[in-house]
């Protein structure tokens, strides 16, 4: 069995998006003392314009973390748990091509 050059890249934009995701989320939480969430928007002004790019990259693990605790807190349904998780893993594979994608301008990957 062999992959297409394609499917290898998209995998490896996904794995590169989720584990970017957990580190600036993680990152964030060491330096400032508080939990990254999307409630970062809410504060108003500066501090959320700020917070944008945290959240935008952080994303799928904000998505996925809220995800996994509302499914054991809340017990939300099958299909909510399926859909986010759809959706958190279109975001990191996008987030991830664009975070590959600086690496190799920078000449890094």
């Amino acid at each position: 069995m062999s992959l297409e050059p394609a499917a290898v890249e998209a995998l490896k934009s996904l794995l590169v998006g989720f584990a970017f995701a957990g580190l600036l989320a993680s990152a964030f939480e060491l330096f400032t003392h508080r939990r990254a969430g999307f409630e970062l928007l809410e504060t108003g002004g500066v501090r959320a314009v700020a917070s944008v790019p945290v959240v935008v990259f952080s994303a799928p693990f904000l998505i996925i973390r809220n995800t996994v605790r509302g499914r054991r807190i809340e017990g939300r349904p099958f299909f909510f748990v399926m859909a986010a998780s759809m959706i958190a893993s279109l975001w990191s594979l996008i987030s991830g091509r664009v975070v590959l994608d600086l690496l190799l301008m920078l000449g890094a990957a």
